[in-house]
């Protein structure tokens, strides 16, 4: 995003703007303005609607219709969300920033969400238990995305047959994260089968890196074929089909709160098709994997989602990386419009978000 440069009465009174557009939802008129700085000497009406003119020309305010107030538009909340986490990322791509809020989050608030987590047990739970608390706190859509394998070292995985050419494999790593798939195979496994397919995995690759398995599994084949070639087919095929796979097209999303942005939305075909692409998950996880990064720990805030879905242009995504024992379990975000409670929802994704270390008790690294 273009450097904005603004003079300090102009930011005070885009400032001013914004958080009464949040607060109500409706254009903000010259008049509003002015009673919000009823006691400020320098900001009479006639200066006020000066400003606003001028704000309207730099890109930062649009007018609905000819009488009505002003609305601030995307590249207005990126500048307020530059100004209220204090760190603008410079260049960042598709007007996106990294921060921290400065306001801390109450301590009510956080005792809400501690009660949400009571009776978590495993990354799985912890994970849909969050797009519930987040979609319930943002009023907007709670999202909560499983990592991939990449990075992670296995501890034990187990394989159950489920029923005609389908299995159900348990892979948990050695951070203590539990993933589950249902695999579908093309030829049928006996429980015996699947049972030596599992401790021949254990027993020959427990802490190897889950991304190296596959490979070497496929280069013993190669090997050892006469000798272990019926034990390392349905090995191979069983790793083939996604017990060991790392692709987006099988990771795990949770989402809740789509009602939220119902009844947030005025524009009901856009709303339309801004379901169709939230229901077309594999979307919302090129989303996130586009926009937050696993390596780093900070909150990512973009405003305007539109290079993902044009019908997403008026979203706010705020995203973080929630780790286990180190390693990055998944992410965590809020996607909702544009009139979010800023502060508040980056400080509660970014307590959620490390939150997960305490609930499953695992120690930081």
């Amino acid at each position: 995003m273009p450097e904005t440069r603004l003079s300090p009465r102009e930011r005070l009174v885009l400032t001013a703007i914004i958080e009464l557009y949040i607060a109500t939802g409706e254009p903000v008129a010259s008049q509003a303005v002015a009673r919000f700085f009823a006691d400020r000497e320098g900001l009479s009406s006639a200066t006020l609607r000066n400003v606003m003119a001028a704000l309207g020309e730099a890109g930062l305010l649009e007018q609905p219709h000819t009488s009505a107030g002003r609305v601030p538009t995307a590249l207005a909340f990126r500048y307020y969300v530059e100004q209220i986490t204090g760190r603008a990322a410079a260049g960042a791509v598709g007007g996106s920033m990294h921060g921290r809020g400065e306001s801390p989050l109450s301590e009510a608030r956080r005792g809400q969400i501690e009660e949400s987590y009571t009776g978590v047990a495993s990354s799985n739970d912890y994970l849909e238990r969050t797009s519930h608390v987040l979609a319930l706190i943002s009023s907007g859509l709670g999202v909560a995305l499983a990592s991939t394998t990449s990075g992670q070292v296995l501890e034990h995985i187990h394989f159950s047959r489920l029923s005609t050419g389908r299995v159900l494999a348990v892979l948990v790593t050695q951070a203590g994260a539990v993933q589950d798939r249902v695999l579908a195979v093309d030829h049928q496994m006996t429980p015996v089968e699947l049972e030596t397919a599992g401790t021949y995995l254990n027993e020959n690759f427990r802490g190897w890196p889950i991304e190296r398995i596959r490979a070497e599994v496929a280069r013993r084949m190669d090997l050892e074929r006469e000798a272990y070639r019926e034990l390392l087919t349905s090995v191979e095929e069983l790793c083939r089909k996604g017990a060991l796979s790392g692709d987006e097209a099988g990771a795990t999303i949770f989402v809740d709160g789509i009602a939220n942005l119902i009844s947030a939305e005025q524009d009901r075909e856009r709303l339309r098709q801004m379901l169709l692409a939230v229901e077309a998950k594999q979307r919302l996880v090129e989303l996130l994997n586009a926009y937050v990064d696993g390596r780093e720990q900070e909150v990512r805030v973009v405003v305007g989602l539109d290079e993902a879905s044009p019908a997403m242009q008026d979203l706010v995504l705020i995203g973080a990386p929630a780790r286990l024992g180190g390693e990055n379990m998944g992410t965590v975000a809020v996607i909702a419009p544009t009139r979010i409670q800023y502060q508040e929802m980056i400080q509660a994704v970014s307590y959620i978000a490390r939150l997960s270390e305490r609930i499953l008790d695992v120690p930081t690294a």
